[in-house]
């Protein structure tokens, strides 16, 4: 099976790294690291103007009609950055809860970016993100209202609206609040905002179609982790490069730090782990987009993968940086927080590998 990117492709990846490397520059990165709300205005507006706001909205509704395929490429560039903002909640996360419910009334305004959601569906407890859902959604009179708690919400403080996922009597659907005005906590990418969400008797609207959900969720949650791992694979592609440049720039006892055999074992093992998280990122995407029999395992198999390689290459990036590497001045640290905090959402990549156990033994 061949993966070599086709002309459109290969000309989306140079626009979306030339991109990356004009608007996301080290000074960018830092100032929306620290500010509260981690939205810069101008650079919202270039991502709109490139089209990546609806690149996998249909063109019915202003978007590119784009698949999970291009959409990787993308991400795989953003996350060399990486970048920082409400970019993968919005355009990613709640674009492809939106598409898969039928939410087709938020499409419009998510490709033209003018609103921005996310997705509440992580709750306390490990393993299995809609497993965890304590959050009841019940009818009060004519309307719904939920109560509940999301801990953890990627920009939930500034989204105008959230797909809020809780149990009901018929299982577990998806409701739409408007302006969650979540309340921000630490987390460890600073690039990255998070917020909490408390629901007490707050009124929703149901979306999707009626009944259980679960299945629509699981797979929003599949194709999420292939664009999680795909983003995860640009941080870790970036580190590498970076270790590489410094190694060979370094000098101790008159040689390049590079020229050491245990350096040179290091950089192999590295890009190793790199190549084979590539293949399996490409290969859940392609999977995704044809609909193929084995896209569920390919995803957990690619999402397990690639999180786990991406915290070992990011970590082993800031050992060969030296003291450099853990200074605020130096990237390296900002791709580890990413790739870590990457590892822990939809599951993580224990939860990834316990999904996929399940599913072949479910098929034996």
């Amino acid at each position: 099976m061949d993966f070599t990117y086709d002309a459109e492709q290969e000309a989306l990846r140079d626009v979306a790294r030339q991109a990356m490397n004009r608007e996301v520059g080290g000074a960018r990165l830092r100032q929306m690291a620290d500010d509260l709300d981690g939205i810069d205005a101008d650079l919202w507006t270039t991502l709109v103007d490139l089209g990546w706001t609806g690149l996998v909205i249909p063109e019915a509704f202003g978007g590119a009609g784009g698949g999970l395929s291009d959409l990787s490429i993308v991400l795989n560039e953003t996350g060399r950055v990486p970048l920082p903002g409400p970019f993968f909640s919005s355009a990613v996360m709640a674009t492809l809860a939106a598409k898969a419910l039928g939410a087709n009334s938020l499409l419009a305004d998510l490709s033209a970016g003018r609103t921005r959601g996310t997705v509440a569906l992580h709750e306390f407890g490990h393993g299995d993100p809609l497993g965890t859902v304590r959050t009841r959604a019940r009818r009060r009179g004519a309307t719904w209202v939920l109560d509940g708690v999301k801990p953890l919400v990627l920009d939930g403080h500034t989204a105008d609206w959230a797909i809020v996922v809780a149990g009901t009597e018929e299982g577990r659907r998806a409701f739409l609040v408007e302006k969650p005005d979540g309340e921000p906590v630490p987390a460890l990418d600073p690039t990255r905002k998070v917020a909490r969400l408390e629901f007490h008797d707050r009124p929703c609207e149901p979306i999707g179609p009626g009944g259980n959900q679960a299945s629509i969720w699981h797979r929003i949650m599949a194709d999420t982790s292939v664009a999680l791992a795909a983003e995860t694979l640009g941080t870790a592609d970036r580190a590498l490069t970076l270790a590489i440049d410094y190694t060979k720039e370094r000098v101790v006892f008159d040689q390049p730090v590079a020229s050491f055999q245990v350096v040179k074992h290091k950089i192999v093992d590295m890009f190793h782990q790199i190549e084979m998280a590539r293949v399996a990122v490409q290969f859940a995407a392609w999977a995704s987009d044809a609909e193929a029999p084995e896209r569920q395992r390919a995803a957990a198999m690619a999402a397990a993968y690639t999180s786990e390689a991406a915290v070992k290459v990011t970590g082993e990036a800031i050992q060969l940086h030296g003291g450099v590497g853990f200074t605020w001045a130096c990237d390296a640290h900002f791709l580890f927080k990413r790739a870590k905090q990457n590892d822990v959402l939809i599951g993580g990549h224990a939860g990834q590998r316990k999904r996929l156990a399940t599913m072949l033994i479910d098929t034996a």
